[in-house]
């Protein structure tokens, strides 16, 4: 962004990836009066309340006409108009975080505003001002930044490294104040790899462990999570209903992530035999769900993009609401698969929004202090 031209970064990163607080971040450390942050997820309904949301909250003047835009054309050009010309005191160039920015692609149904994104971003690159995107459906802005100018940047979000786990765990446990070094390393990994990288679950499951207290561990905190309104069962819900109906062929594509729940790295042909669709429906469908980066393929092999979320729908999508057993047996067999130490251990069912460990062995065994026993 301090660059001469400035750049334009384009974040991409999933649902709790930590995208929002980047942006956060970014707002608090600007001198004040230079910086708008606007949640374009939010408050994205027409054009034309669009315009009057983000000039009415602005700290940046808006000369423009303050009685509503007579079409929606006329108020999208409005909005273009006060993100690229806008200026902070002094006359300097300001800076726009624009949080989910691909949600402006609702206006599209308006009369007048077919590309909508397109526009977007040749207005953006012409403009004096600094921005900052957001998004978290990978595939469609790799799509659209394609033919974009070299002045947008993609960034990914990178996973949640140890050392990060660590720090954000601190916090959660008191600062580990009872655990070796290497306890405390040992827990970080084990947490980064259960919450696959993700801030948002790295931090649920650390206030679940300080929650229940010292003694407990990270397998039976992800059961109480992924518990029936639990923190996990909530977030994957939105992300799993948010990406389905921002997607075409609701219900089938339902089914095809039912189906991959059961079993993933499937191609596309074993895909099509089990939905009973011709293999074109099929690839449709499975295009729809990489669009909103729901699946991933790789080799031709499709299995989901977020390995939490395929064990909230092997938990959630039937039925009846999972019994406790059933969540301690599905959460143990996503441990066993991604920590080999975790079959040292055993977890107790979740009891309300928490859980109790239990632990293989008798009380003189040695064990970690966060709640692996080791056994032969």
């Amino acid at each position: 962004m301090d660059a001469v031209p400035s750049r334009i970064p384009v974040v991409l990163g999933g649902c709790g990836s930590g995208r929002s607080w980047l942006l956060q971040g970014l707002r608090e450390r600007a001198p004040r009066g230079t910086v708008q942050y606007v949640n374009v997820e939010s408050c994205a309904s027409t054009p034309e309340r669009f315009l009057a949301a983000i000039t009415s909250s602005s700290p940046f003047p808006w000369h423009g006409d303050h009685t509503p835009a007579p079409t929606p054309r006329v108020a999208f050009d409005g909005a273009l108009h006060f993100l690229t010309t806008a200026t902070a005191p002094g006359g300097e160039a300001c800076t726009f975080l624009l949080d989910e920015a691909l949600e402006l692609r609702t206006f599209e149904s308006f009369p007048g505003l077919r590309h909508v994104l397109k526009e977007l971003l040749a207005a953006l690159s012409s403009s004096h001002n600094r921005f900052v995107l957001t998004t978290r459906y990978t595939a469609r802005a790799h799509r659209l930044l394609r033919d974009a100018t070299a002045r947008f940047e993609v960034m990914h979000v990178p996973p949640l490294a140890a050392a990060d786990v660590e720090d954000m765990l601190a916090s959660s446990l008191n600062g580990f104040d009872h655990l070796t070094p290497a306890e405390r390393d040992d827990l970080s990994r084990s947490v980064q790899v259960l919450a696959d990288g993700r801030n948002s679950y790295v931090k649920a499951i650390g206030t679940m462990m300080g929650d229940m207290g010292r003694g407990s561990d990270p397998i039976s905190a992800l059961a109480a999570l992924l518990s029936p309104d639990g923190g996990l069962d909530r977030a994957c819900r939105f992300s799993y209903e948010l990406r389905l109906h921002r997607a075409r062929g609701y219900g089938a594509l339902k089914a095809i992530l039912e189906i991959l729940a059961t079993e993933e790295q499937l191609n596309l042909t074993e895909i099509s035999q089990r939905l009973r669709r011709t293999p074109g429906s099929t690839k449709d469908y499975l295009s729809w769900l990489e669009d909103v980066d729901l699946v991933t393929s790789r080799q031709k092999r499709y299995s989901f993009a977020d390995p939490l979320l395929r064990v909230w729908v092997r938990l959630h999508c039937r039925p009846l609401p999972p019994t406790p057993e059933d969540v301690v047996r599905e959460v143990q067999q996503y441990a066993f698969a991604r920590l080999p130490q975790a079959s040292t251990m055993a977890v107790a069912e979740p009891v309300g929004h928490g859980a109790v460990v239990a632990y293989a062995g008798s009380d003189g065994e040695d064990r970690k202090g966060w709640g692996i026993i080791e056994i032969d």
